[in-house]
């Protein structure tokens, strides 16, 4: 079976198949894994089942000081930091009172946007495909600021919903664009909710806010008979059940230091497939490889039972992983 055919298969439940794995690869884990290998190309090296990529902005999801210098800001107006291990930070909110009236949000149809697009898909048509669509509350706080937007919930939730329309729209029209001209199989939308331990914002006020773009969003895939995949961070394990209502199909990245992957398994296993739940705050960081390859192994058999699961890592590996560490998990995720 072609890797499409075997993710489908994941994704339908069917326990009979391998659990796959993905790789998501900061740029210096990615340079350690390159020169391991000897390889430019870690996910065809690999054969990784699933291809993801993004459209284009104008701040790359990894922006390098050296080509950029030390602030870039993106399409939305975001001021951020650049930096060669890690995507940076926003520092530079666009929106500092609640009021749209003298902003405007960039053209979601611009062509940059798409020209490496349909290459891509043509080189990974045997692949499951899944094209990272945008964000919608994470936008939102990188254009207000964190402490800003959560103050704004509750005194001028009005401008909320109004900035929160807009961008649900921008990336609406994304889709359009993108359903229209490429063959792909999945979106993918990046959307982090969850502190350690709880939501950023209470389950009720997500579901005033989020819940309603999130609906449109994902009934716009599903008409285009596209998969849909959900970021988030943290501990969202109160809005899983509304996640399920919506037809979410994949929940990404489950992090086990803020879930119980178990209890996510067992309650909504049936509904949801699953991508990530291996540690990455200890366990990658701190741990010798025989306990790597361990949990990897004991998430194959126990998050892969009835499919519905994909191992990945609970966030992109990151500069302080030991070389020996990822190779231990990809190891023990292909035996």
């Amino acid at each position: 079976m072609t890797n499409k055919q075997w993710i489908r298969r994941v994704l339908g439940h069917d326990g009979t198949v391998p659990v796959p794995y993905n790789l998501p690869l900061s740029p210096p884990a990615r340079r350690a894994i390159e020169e391991h290998y000897g390889t430019t190309d870690v996910e065809e090296h690999l054969n990784l089942p699933i291809r993801m990529r993004g459209t284009e902005s104008i701040k790359p999801l990894y922006a390098s000081p050296k080509e950029h210098g030390s602030r870039i800001r993106d399409e939305f107006g975001v001021v951020w930091t650049t930096s060669e291990i890690d995507r940076g930070a926003p520092i530079g909110p666009c929106l500092t009172e609640p009021d749209l009236s003298g902003y405007t949000f960039p053209d979601p149809a611009a062509a940059y946007r798409f020209e490496p697009l349909d290459p891509w898909c043509r080189a990974n048509a045997e692949h499951f495909t899944i094209v990272w669509v945008g964000d919608l509350w994470e936008r939102a706080t990188f254009m207000c600021g964190m402490e800003r937007l959560l103050l704004w919930v509750a005194l001028e939730p009005d401008f909320v919903h109004q900035l929160l329309e807009g961008i649900a729209d921008y990336v609406l029209r994304t889709m359009d664009v993108l359903f229209d001209r490429f063959t792909f199989d999945g979106i993918a939308l990046s959307d982090d909710y969850g502190t350690q331990k709880s939501m950023l914002i209470s389950p009720d006020a997500w579901r005033r806010f989020v819940k309603p773009r999130l609906a449109r969003i994902f009934a716009r895939a599903k008409r285009a008979g596209r998969t849909v995949l959900l970021h988030s961070c943290g501990n969202v394990h109160a809005v899983v059940p509304d996640l399920v209502e919506l037809g979410l199909d994949i929940l990404h990245p489950i992090q086990p230091e803020a879930l119980d992957v178990l209890e996510l398994k067992r309650e909504f296993g049936r509904e949801l497939t699953f991508c990530g739940g291996l540690g990455t705050q200890s366990l990658l960081v701190k741990a010798s490889p025989k306990q790597v390859r361990r949990e990897v192994l004991c998430l194959k058999q126990q998050m892969g039972a009835g499919g519905g699961y994909i191992l990945e890592p609970g966030i992109t590996i990151q500069a302080d992983v030991p070389l020996e560490n990822i190779l231990a998990m990809i190891e023990a995720a292909r035996s």
